[in-house]
Parts: C-alpha cells; sequence; structure tokens
C-alpha cells in the first residue's frame, strides 16, 4: 500500500482528497462494527456527510468551517445511534484521521514535504519501535492495554522516528534545525500514544483488532491510530506558528 499512498500524496489535489476520504469511510465502518453501533448505516452515511463537507471546504475554500460540518455530523450521528459517546466520537476520530492531513498537504511543495515528515515519522516509529522491542525486550510501557509493548521498543521507536523525520527533511533540500528534531520527537510521541489509545478503545469493547480489511495488520483504524495522534499534533503545531499556512508554519524556522 505504501506506493500507491505516496504516489497520491505526491500528485496531491483531488486524488488525495479522494484517498483520505476512503479511509475516513473504512474508520467510520470499523469504528460502527467495534462499538456496535445501529442503525450503523445511517451512522456511516451521516458521518460521511459531515466529514465530506468538511474536506470540500479544505480543499475549495478555506477550511473554516469544516469543524462545524464535522461537529453537525457527530451531533446527529449521537442522536441517530442514541449513543453520545460512541456516536459522536466516533465522526470526530474519523476526521481527525484525514482533515489534518488534507489542510497540511495544500497544494504546494512545502505541503507535500509536511504529509511526508509525518509519514516518516509515524511508519519509522512504528518499525523501529517493534524491531528495538523484540530484540532488546525489558519492561512493559503499559501491560493492561498493550502486552507487547515495551519501553525499549517505544524509546527506540521514538529515536529512529525522529531520525526519519530529520532524513526526510535533509533529503527535501529543508533547513535542519534542532527545533524541528524537537518536533519530530514530539509526533513519535503522539503516534506512540495514538496506538495506545486505540488499544484502550479495542480493550473497552473487547476486540483484538479493529478489522479485517488489512491482511495480517487488522482494520483500517488499527493503522491510522499513530497517524491520527500526530497529524493533529503537527496540525496545531503548524496553526499556532502560521495559522494561514499551518505547513510552513510546521516546517521552516
Amino acid at each position: 500500500m505504501v506506493p500507491v499512498v505516496l504516489g497520491v500524496t505526491y500528485f496531491g489535489g483531488l486524488p488525495f482528497v479522494a484517498l483520505w476520504m476512503i479511509a475516513a469511510a473504512a474508520v467510520l465502518h470499523e469504528w460502527a462494527h467495534v462499538a456496535k453501533l445501529a442503525p450503523a448505516s445511517a451512522f456511516l452515511v451521516i458521518g460521511l456527510l459531515g466529514i465530506g463537507g468538511g474536506a470540500a471546504d479544505i480543499y475549495l475554500a478555506s477550511g473554516s468551517y469544516a469543524p462545524l460540518a464535522v461537529l453537525a455530523a457527530a451531533f446527529a450521528c449521537a442522536l441517530v445511534t442514541r449513543s453520545l459517546r460512541s456516536g459522536a466520537s466516533g465522526v470526530v476520530i474519523a476526521a481527525l484521521a484525514c482533515l489534518p492531513l488534507m489542510v497540511l498537504r495544500g497544494d504546494d511543495r512545502i505541503g507535500l514535504s509536511a504529509v511526508l515528515f509525518v509519514y516518516a515519522i509515524v511508519w519509522c516509529t512504528d518499525i523501529g519501535a517493534y524491531f528495538v522491542g523484540r530484540a532488546v525486550g525489558g519492561p512493559k510501557l503499559w501491560p493492561r492495554l498493550s502486552p507487547n509493548k515495551t519501553w525499549s521498543g517505544a524509546i527506540g521507536g521514538a529515536l529512529i522516528g525522529t531520525a526519519a523525520g530529520c532524513g526526510l527533511l535533509v533529503a527535501t533540500g529543508l533547513r535542519l534545525v534542532p527545533e524541528m528534531a524537537a518536533i519530530g520527537l514530539v509526533l513519535s510521541i503522539a503516534a506512540q500514544c495514538g496506538d495506545l489509545a486505540e488499544s484502550a478503545f479495542k480493550r473497552a469493547y473487547g476486540v483484538k483488532d479493529a478489522g479485517s480489511l488489512i491482511p495480517g495488520h487488522g482494520g483500517v483504524l488499527d493503522r491510522l491510530d499513530g497517524f491520527t495522534a500526530a497529524a493533529v499534533a503537527a496540525l496545531v503545531i503548524g496553526l499556532v506558528r502560521n495559522i494561514d499556512a499551518p505547513a510552513i508554519g510546521l516546517l521552516l524556522w
């Protein structure tokens, strides 16, 4: 799947929006299944309409109305499913899995670099944590939520993910400064926190995987938990520094 994601990300525009809308639909579907929301079809349609409205506003305008579209859909889903916690939060999580990346991507080169920066950190954090954890072992990170994760894996993943983000900046010709290394570390930690949060969600509902759409890797939500947290953190940092151009605010110091 990596070549497809990278190719669509490089192309940008509507294909990029479509890719992440498909991801949002998958997250909504898996969330409804795990949380046993009914009627699931209404939850999926309403959620997609709200997230799609937010995506259209980001793509065609300033994106300032995107949060309102998502919140309206979340409220409607809470009413339809009669579950304020699961019905509303499912829409918000699905929106956070895709909309922040759309905002960061934009149409310019710096937007592409910002999204690739997030990709590099999240992917390499995940890979690094797995291999370092298996090689070193040691005390468990949070055994009640995720019995296989270790402190050594978490630290190794954070260091490798940060290094990958810094390497991506150098490869794309951007200036590497200490602030960017710190941001890389923050995003890596955020990705691991997102993974733990999704583990808590699955444990609360007594399931091992959110779905089975990706053979050998569980569901889409299982793959996007870290992405969601890291992308939100990246967008917040970018917006704080440059509300009109968050990708520039994230990468240019």
